[in-house]
């Protein structure tokens, strides 16, 4: 009967044994006090009402001392034993739990008030002893073996839906959920839940967990999430809470191998996104040359446009409705040829040319591009520029870019309309350029990253993530820096700084 129980976890099994040598015995309650590895734990089983408890745990080395082996089997030094019980004026029963070669434990049967047990009880208390101790033997055996199946069950489920090439991260967090319970002592009452970042995937409603044990799940160094197994209901003390050492063992290798997981994962996709990226910046390469082409193709009869207009205007005995449109026809004819040079100043291919700058002069040229793009996202400019800026030494086309890029994030995130501040100022020996919007702003998160290639927080085809790193880029080449601060919901403000142009200073000092 004993032995038939022996599918249930360490505790239950316990308990109904507890039980039914109480009820066996017509006793008040009995201890049992159980190896486990280097400890000996001390469980107590009152019969009414009933309870099954766990108390102090017993030093080992002190039932070892009391329990002595010799030819005739296991012993009890009485003497020892009875420094021990709890309730010395109680009938007690006492027996080594053991095998034929390993002791297992302590079985102490307590009779209570007026029961005295006979020498027949004792007899058969000796025999069943025996019995117990090999059941609670058999049962530990029986019950590792059983974890160490669904451990390897666990990971080998693991490692199959992890190598599955069809698989993402996110199904792959689905799945984990569902293959962890089943690993713990209690399946029926376990839940599972793993996050990563802000996404939560659970196998249950794990907002009623009572206890749970917790793993972190580390990507690249930084931990990005955990892993978290829980039950329903109380269960009592074993090595870690109500958990197994084992499972402890268990979560702690999942998060491992979740992590290794998710590292190649990651890997893999960000290996995908630099492939569409890069693809996507050779296509924009090869529009910008053809913009290049077709815009000096352009600047041919732009030219005779312009020249044309500027003849017909001198003839003489012009109506004024035809000197008007004349007038307006080489207006535009001006605008486009303005339109070409601006475009081939900024998309040029040689190589970087600094020269002495005057960035406010820089700035309402680069602001030239975006003022209509921003007139149609409701977006307000105001600029705010010192008038006793010094000269920068820099490439125009790189700092058309640095602008152009920066605008363009501002605008990028003002979806509702907002006001767009360019401001310059001179202070503590740099020459500043300041971008700031009043957007959605960014969290710590995004600003950790917001110069690392390829990130990008924006939708797919809507951006490469490559503008700020390289806005980066070229300030360092130019000897500044770059800085950011950011609150989600108070809009962001890039500030540049770079150094004036060599004897800028001095010169600024004599005109003073």
């Amino acid at each position: 009967m004993l032995i038939a129980k022996n599918q249930q976890p360490a505790v239950d099994f316990l308990f109904e044994l507890s039980a039914t040598l109480s009820k066996e015995f017509e006793c008040a309650g009995l201890d049992l006090w159980t190896i486990e590895s280097s400890r000996c734990l001390r469980w107590e089983y009152i019969r009414k009402p009933e309870r099954f408890l766990r108390n102090s745990d017993v030093e080992l080395q002190l039932l070892i001392q009391m329990i002595k082996k010799d030819r005739n089997g296991f012993t009890i030094d009485q003497e020892k034993l009875g420094a021990l019980i709890p309730d010395p004026g109680a009938s007690i029963l006492a027996a080594p739990l053991h095998t034929d070669d390993e002791l297992v434990g302590l079985l102490l049967v307590k009779g209570g008030k007026g029961r005295i047990f006979m020498a027949p009880w004792r007899n058969l208390f000796s025999h069943i002893a025996q019995l117990v101790g090999l059941a609670v033997a058999f049962h530990r055996v029986e019950l590792g073996l059983r974890e160490r199946a669904k451990e390897i069950t666990c990971l080998y489920e693991l490692t199959r839906i992890a190598s599955s090439p069809e698989l993402g991260v996110k199904d792959i967090l689905a799945r984990l959920v569902e293959i962890l319970p089943p690993a713990w002592q209690y399946p029926d009452i376990t839940v599972a839940r793993v996050t990563l970042d802000d996404q939560r995937y659970q196998s249950g409603d794990f907002a009623s967990v009572r206890v749970y044990q917790l793993a972190k799940i580390a990507i690249n160094g930084k931990v990005r999430g955990d892993i978290r197994v829980g039950y329903l209901e109380e269960r009592p003390v074993l090595d870690e809470g109500p958990f197994l050492a084992e499972e402890r063992h268990l979560i702690d290798t999942v998060a491992k191998e979740i992590s290794i997981v998710l590292e190649r994962k990651t890997a893999e996709e960000d290996r995908l996104r630099l492939q569409d990226q890069l693809l996507h910046a050779d296509r924009l390469a090869t529009i910008g040359q053809l913009a290049a082409g077709v815009a000096h193709e352009l600047n041919e009869p732009l030219g005779g446009i312009l020249g044309f207009s500027q003849l017909a205007a001198k003839h003489p005995g012009l109506p004024d409705q035809v000197r008007r449109d004349l007038s307006k026809i080489e207006s535009a004819a001006l605008h486009s040829r303005e339109v070409v040079r601006k475009l081939l100043l900024f998309a040029r291919q040689s190589p970087p040319i600094q020269k002495r700058l005057h960035l406010n002069h820089l700035i309402k040229e680069g602001l030239y591009f975006l003022e209509s793009r921003c007139t149609k996202s409701g977006i307000d400019i105001k600029l705010n520029l010192a008038a006793d800026l010094p000269p920068i030494k820099a490439d125009p086309s790189q700092m058309h870019q640095i602008l152009t890029n920066l605008v363009v994030n501002a605008i990028q995130a003002m979806d509702g309309g907002g006001v767009l501040t360019v401001e310059s100022a001179f202070r503590d020996g740099w020459v500043r350029l300041a971008v700031s919007d009043t957007g959605c702003g960014m969290s710590r998160e995004i600003l950790d990253q917001v110069f690392v290639p390829f990130f990008t927080t924006k939708d797919v085809g809507e951006g490469t993530g490559l503008g700020l790193p390289v806005v980066q880029g070229i300030v360092a080449s130019h000897g500044g820096s770059i800085d950011v601060q950011s609150r989600p919901g108070a809009g962001s403000c890039f500030e540049i700084r770079l150094p004036p142009a060599p004897q800028a200073i001095e010169g600024m000092a004599e005109n003073g």
